[in-house]
Order: C-alpha cells, then structure tokens, then sequence
C-alpha cells in the first residue's frame, strides 16, 4: 500500500474520514447539521444558502457558516452565481465528486465487483472476477490483488478521503447451494466465515460495513437514483437470485431483523411446463439462473449471460419465455405486497441489460392489469435507474453514508 499523503486544499486533517467518523471534535448538533444538508444536497442536486436555510429551519448566518466549511473541507463546489433576482446573486452548492470516495466489493452468487466509488456514485474504477460459486479464500484473494490497481486510478494525495470499504453480499449463501447447481458442501465454508473480520485484517486503515446485497441496491436507488422521487416503494432486484427492499417515509425500512425486504421469499403460483400449477417461492420463477438453466438447455453456454452483461439481444427464445414467466411472477407479487402497504411505487431493477429491465416492466404491469386488484390503491411500476451496479454502488456507498448521512439513516448505523 501507498503512504498517505495530506489532503491539498482541505482547512482541516481529514484523517477522521477513512475513520467512518468525521467531525467527531464538533458537537453532535453540528455534525448533524452538516449531513443533513450534504444530505439535502445530494438529493436535490444543487441548492443554493438561501434555499438550504429553508428547508432546514437553520439560520441564514449557521446555514453559511457550515456550507464555508464544508466548502473548503472539499465536499462542496460553488456554481456560478445566479443572477437577474432581486438582491445578491443566488451561488448553487453541488457535492465534490472528488470530496470523498468508497469502496465498494460486491459478492455474487456467480461474479465478485470491487469497485472505487466517488462522493456522486460515480464509478472510477472496477475490477471483475466471474466464478461457477463463491469461494472465500478466492474472494480475499482478488480482493487483496486487485486493491493496488483500484487505489491506482486515483491521485495519491486523495486516498485519504477513502472513507471505508462496503461489503454487499447475500446472506446465508449456504443455504442455496441446490440451486447454484454446486458440488455437495462446496459454500459450507461460508457458514463460520466472518468476512468483515477477514477484509479488516488485509484491509486495516478502512473500516469494513456489511450488507445484504439486494438491501444494498435497494438503498442505492434511494440515494443515488429515481428512488428518491417517492416516499414509499418496494424494490426489487433481478439478479442470480431476486432480492428486493422497502422503502417507507423516504428511508429504508430493515425491519426488526434487518431482513425485511425478503421479497424473493414470496409465494406465488408458477405453471409447469405440463400444465401444473404449485405454489412456488419468487425466487424460483423471477430469478437469472432460471435463464442461465434454459440457456444451457438451449445448447447455449450459461456464462454468456455474465460474460456480456450489457447485450443478450442474441438469447433468442429462452430469454423471451424467462422474462413472460418473470413477469407473470412479479405481478403476483407486486398485487400481495399491496395488500399489505399501499406503496407509491414498486421500482424492478437487476443485473440485466436496459432493454431487457424495460421490457420485463412493460409485461409486468401487462400481467398486473389482469390480476384482480379490487380493494387494493393503485401503484406505478418503474425501472429502476442504476441497473446492475445496483449492488456495487449501494456497497461503496455504505462507509460514505455512514460518515455523512445524517444519524436517522438506520441502515448505516453501527
């Protein structure tokens, strides 16, 4: 690893940020004030003192003492004064892409993302392993190899505004070795294994947060996407295996457990290609390896799907029938949700091209349209608008929220 070097242009060390613990000599009171309007920020793109005064309730004079300061911490850029309104020109405020970064290492089911991640989740650079299964020691092993060429790509005097490494993962990955098709035993290791430990132990100047997978996505499009533009919305992932997420007075709900948003475990009815109908869990209709196994069955090769992740305009038939039958399958699901909480929107995303996420929301909603709803508030389905670096993005983003999202944030609480 490189030697850290100061932070050019910083008013004060920032050495607080690669500790997941920045301000901690400023009261709680102003440590809060500054995330929520970095907060306020990000989600509204640009804002201007004035208007931030507004919408916090904070004096026009603490409103500037904190924006200066966060000016010339980095994490804010002054636009070009607005002019042509009676009094001073109006200055908007836009975060610093450059103000801070995350790590991001994404484990799939079949593919590991790390990825290098700045403060408007904009990726600076990724690195990609493809596997039959996740194995643990393989997993570190990229991880440590590749980290040197991630941390490459961005000037040294800027690695200490690296606020931590995140962790997104599927839990319990033992539990689904019938379906991955693996050998007997072959993701038992990941039943004892602490994976935050292990990274923290190669990985010491960081600190190292942990979150399920779809969770993570899920928070990424409420951060960072059109998940933001709703209140309330349940979220799912397509991936490997479909997860999803909820999302209710504009925060992310985990539920008493953490698991809520298990959306994957629903039940649904799924027809048999014999005419058959069995009650069946969404995972085992709406989920990639369903394709991938007609792929294979197709005389096709099943790593085509995560060799060109961004083109599968050649799978032909067996991606036609997957996504009727994946439609077919959500509907049902996006209907028993409803029953439960009136959601604004339902958000489908996953790690599948643009065309084929537009396609499968179109015949969602074609399928919903003939699903008795009487009794039921409407709702809209939408793509999502990170697609498959959903996961990736929303674990880079777990050390940058825990530093400056503002402390409500219960998902990135320690």
């Amino acid at each position: 690893m490189d030697e850290e070097a100061p932070v050019v242009g910083a008013s004060q060390p920032m050495t607080a940020l690669s500790a997941g613990s920045r301000g901690t000599s400023q009261s709680g009171v102003g440590l809060y004030n500054e995330r929520l309007i970095l907060s306020l920020i990000r989600r509204q793109r640009s804002l201007a003192k004035v208007e931030i005064a507004r919408l916090t309730g904070l004096s026009t004079q603490t409103t500037t003492v904190i924006i200066n300061r966060l000016e010339a911490d980095g994490l804010l850029l002054a636009g070009e004064p607005q002019r042509g309104r009676i009094g001073q020109p109006s200055v908007p405020y836009t975060l610093n892409p450059d103000g801070a970064f995350g790590l991001g290492l994404m484990i799939g089911r079949r593919s590991c993302d790390l990825v290098l991640m700045d403060f408007t989740a904009g990726i600076r650079a990724r690195r990609r392993m493809i596997y039959p299964y996740p194995a643990p020691e393989e997993i570190l092993a990229f991880a440590e190899r590749e980290m040197p060429n991630l941390l490459a790509e961005l000037p040294v005097a800027q690695h200490r505004r690296i606020s931590g490494l995140g962790v997104a993962m599927p839990f319990e990955l033992w539990n689904w070795e019938a379906d991955l098709e693996t050998p007997p035993g072959a993701l038992g290791q990941w039943r004892d294994f602490d994976v935050v430990a292990e990274l923290s132990r190669r990985f010491a100047r960081w600190p190292v947060r942990l979150c399920n997978d779809a969770t993570s996505a899920c928070a990424a499009e409420l951060t960072f996407g059109a998940g933001a533009s709703y209140r309330d919305f349940a979220y799912f992932y397509v991936g490997t295996f479909i997860g999803g997420g909820i999302v209710l007075n504009g925060s992310l709900f985990p539920g008493r457990s953490g698991n809520a948003g298990a959306l994957g475990s629903m039940p649904i009815m799924r027809r048999e290609p014999n005419g058959d109908a069995s009650l069946q869990q969404l995972i085992r209709t709406a989920s990639i390896y369903r394709l991938e196994r007609r792929l294979i069955a197709a005389g096709r090769r099943g790593t085509d799907i995560w060799l060109s992740p961004d083109d599968w305009s050649n799978f032909a038939e067996p991606l036609d029938v997957w996504i009727s039958e994946a439609a077919e399958a959500l509907a049902q699901a996006i209907t028993s949700l409803l029953a439960v909480i009136d959601f604004e929107a339902i958000v489908i995303d996953g790690a599948f091209p643009a065309d084929v996420r537009g396609r499968l929301v179109a015949q969602t909603r074609a399928q919903r349209a003939r699903i008795d709803g009487q009794g039921l508030t409407d709702t809209v389905v939408v793509e999502g608008s990170i697609g498959r670096d959903a996961r990736a993005i929303g674990g880079a983003a777990l050390p940058l929220l825990a530093t400056f999202a503002p402390d409500h944030d219960v998902l990135f609480k320690d």
